[in-house]
């Protein structure tokens, strides 16, 4: 275009420098040349003096400027295209949800591939009802490419072969016709509309709580016959347990940890060699524990931790009626400020919990009068003391199979002074729902533990437990 204007502009110099030439060459050779005794042309001066000329209206524009014969070629010239319509894109259609399933292998394909600056594709069609076929192709179109390049760059991920896969089973259905002593067999053909029909629809409800309640009763018997070269007593064991326990589900609360524990064991054991009771408690405790939490960073959270347990039944010494224990007595309270590590590992096999408690309360109880309260630690003519220093916990569960499981739990207090500490470890064999065997191993460390007599044990105390015996277990997922 810019061409073509200094063409026009180099033509119309030479037209005016050939007409400036042509009426200098006139005038020079005009009868009213003072050179010649000749004059130009009158008319055409006047023409060119005259400041007064008048135009009609036709030879005006709008703004009063005069039209030219050459505004026409001018505007001919110097025209430019109109901008073009803007594109009208189609609405990007959801990929299918087969997509966000376990991939299947089933065949490499050579996909087409699209012209990077084309976008007819993706553009409305010149008639709207066709629309849909584009947004369907886009979609499958989609879906195969991304199919494919996920399975390219995660081979290991690709699990499945459709070539390797077992077909569903068939059912089939058989006919006897006595008439002809036949037996007609035929498949049975499901009608799968139907059966979506028949599905309806589930109605799924949010669960803020999980409630886990595993209750069991074991036991363990012996019969040795008065004649048994090594000699011997009958005796029966019975243990009986329950646990409730209760979270807040952090699916829905991931910044929030609330938990309580609500648990009673006892142990009925006979006891032929005692001369005053006909059986012993070898096991009686009932546990409260409760956490809770408020997200800190990661896995962290600020935290309060109580634990509460005594036992409920009179328990005491062999061929006597003298009291060991009894309820309340003791009894003891901890409450602990600090923060606690939870972790879950992704096959949800392993779960820990780590409280680490530098502030912390110990209260120690006993009720009962016939007691001697020196036993717990508690000074004569008192029934209660306090202790303020630092507690742990550490609480694991571990599946080692699907039929096995560790259940461990280590917790510590001390003031300083005094060191209080007890690691309860559980494993559990199922043999099915209803029937387990369990091994239960208890070590507990008191600094006020007196010593006993006749024996190497002070300090350190153990109770280790074999059982078997019903069980039952509910949880809500």
């Amino acid at each position: 275009m810019t061409t073509g204007i200094h063409r026009l502009m180099i033509l119309a110099v030479i037209v005016a420098t050939a007409a400036i030439a042509s009426a200098q060459t006139a005038y020079e050779t005009s009868d009213e040349n003072p050179n010649t005794g000749r004059y130009p042309d009158r008319k055409l001066l006047e023409l060119l003096e005259d400041e007064e000329s008048t135009f009609t209206e036709e030879d005006l524009d709008e703004n009063g400027t005069l039209i030219s014969a050459f505004d026409d070629m001018w505007a001919d010239t110097l025209s430019t295209e109109s901008e073009p319509e803007p594109l009208r894109f189609l609405p990007v259609a959801p990929l299918p949800s087969i997509l966000f399933m376990p991939m299947v292998y089933d065949e490499f394909m050579h996909l087409d591939s699209i012209a990077p600056f084309d976008p007819e594709p993706f553009v409305e069609a010149q008639y709207a009802d066709l629309d849909w076929i584009k947004i369907e192709a886009n979609r499958a179109r989609a879906y195969r490419e991304l199919k494919q390049r996920y399975m390219l760059d995660n081979i290991e991920d690709v699990r499945y072969n459709i070539y390797t896969m077992p077909k569903p089973p068939k059912k089939y259905t058989a006919t006897v016709d006595p008439s002809t002593e036949s037996i007609t067999v035929k498949e049975i053909i499901t009608d799968k509309k139907q059966i979506v029909a028949d599905a309806g629809f589930t109605d799924v409800t949010r669960k803020n709580w999980l409630h886990n309640i595993d209750g069991r009763l074991q036991f363990s018997q012996a019969y040795i016959s008065p004649n048994w070269y090594q000699g011997g007593n009958n005796n029966v064991n019975g243990i009986g347990s329950f646990k409730w326990n209760v979270k807040l589900n952090q699916k829905f609360h991931p910044e929030f940890i609330v938990e309580a524990t609500t648990e009673y064991k006892v142990g009925i054991a006979s006891a032929p060699q005692d001369t005053i009771h006909a059986y012993n408690i070898t096991q009686d405790q009932f546990q409260f524990n409760g956490t809770l939490g408020l997200k800190a960073f990661d896995k962290w959270y600020y935290s309060v931790n109580a634990q509460f347990k005594t036992q409920l039944l009179n328990n005491y010494k062999p061929n006597t009626r003298e009291l060991k224990a009894a309820f309340m007595t003791p009894g003891e309270l901890n409450i602990g400020v600090g923060m606690t590590y939870n972790y879950k590992n992704p096959q949800k096999r392993l779960t820990l919990d780590a409280s680490i408690s530098p502030f912390s309360y110990n209260l120690k109880i006993a009720t009962n009068p016939g007691i001697p309260k020196s036993n717990f630690g508690i000074d004569p003519g008192h029934h209660t003391v306090s202790e303020f220093g630092s507690n742990a916990e550490v609480k694991l569960t571990w599946t080692l199979a699907w039929n096995v499981t560790y259940s461990s739990r280590l917790f510590l207090f001390t003031d300083y002074d005094y060191t209080q500490g007890d690691w309860e470890n559980t494993f559990n064999f199922s043999i099915n729902r209803y029937f387990s065997t369990q091994l239960f191993i208890h070590v507990r460390y008191d600094s006020h533990q007196l010593p006993l007599e006749d024996t190497n044990w002070h300090h350190w105390q153990l109770k280790e437990i074999l059982s078997f015996g019903f069980q039952y277990q509910f949880k809500t997922i």
